[in-house]
């Protein structure tokens, strides 16, 4: 079981939560429209939560091996966060190809359904003036509806933008969360280095104490050697 201070499994814990909210995303697809704003927008969301998984799982993946440095951790424990850690990155890669399965299969749709171009000059050729008008009218709302696929792309493109940008906020987070660890780590190994200073200071009085002490005793048998002969002399 993962102690509360269990950094890694907090994250990892996220990144399962994140990955089932994609999954459950992916399965409301079939009660969208095939095409239209709403549903480029779906799959851009999903499309954003996807790149922020596999930042996470990275993020995980760089951190897992610093784990045993860090905290107490069993060999066996470590192999079993590396199966959970490669199970939830194919599970990743499998809705990521799914993701990139439904938008080749709304390709179509964008693209229309016959893309030939038709010269204008046999479109209007036999037609009356109310034919003209009908073409017109007819053109026009191919215009409309190519502005409204634009519209679509240009949204897409948006969240893609959007997708990017939370994603370099969460390396920026990764890099202030670095930068304090190697100033943890710094702040430890001053006090590390305080400590073996004054360890120092005390092993060399010990040793001066300890000679001290040898000499007035070596002084104190001397002289009572020395008294001794004196007195039987």
């Amino acid at each position: 079981m993962a102690s509360s201070s269990d950094s890694w499994m907090k994250e990892f814990n996220e990144a399962s939560k994140l990955a089932d909210d994609i999954n459950a995303r992916l399965g409301e697809r079939s009660s969208l429209p095939p095409s239209g704003p709403e549903t480029q927008r779906h799959l851009s969301a999903i499309r954003r939560k996807i790149t922020i998984l596999g930042t996470r799982l990275d993020s995980l993946e760089n951190l897992l091996p610093k784990l045993p440095s860090r905290q107490p951790i069993t060999e066996k424990e470590l192999h079993r966060r590396q199966d959970m850690l490669v199970n939830l990155r194919s599970k990743s890669n499998q809705m990521a190809s799914a993701l990139n399965m439904s938008r080749f299969g709304n390709r179509g749709d964008l693209l229309g359904q016959d893309n030939k171009p038709v010269s204008e000059i046999n479109r209007t050729a036999g037609l009356d003036n109310y034919g003209l008008v009908g073409l017109q009218r007819q053109i026009m709302k191919e215009q409309d509806e190519g502005l409204g696929k634009l519209e679509e792309t240009v949204i897409s493109t948006k969240h893609i933008a959007l997708a990017v940008n939370e994603e370099l906020d969460l390396q920026t987070r990764l890099l202030d969360n670095l930068d304090q660890d190697v100033d943890g780590t710094g702040s430890r190994l001053q006090r590390a280095q305080r400590r073996l200073a004054v360890l120092s200071k005390k092993a060399k009085s010990g040793c001066s104490c300890m000679c001290l002490v040898v000499m007035v005793i070596v002084i104190v048998i001397l002289a009572v050697v020395i008294w001794a002969l004196i007195k039987y002399l």
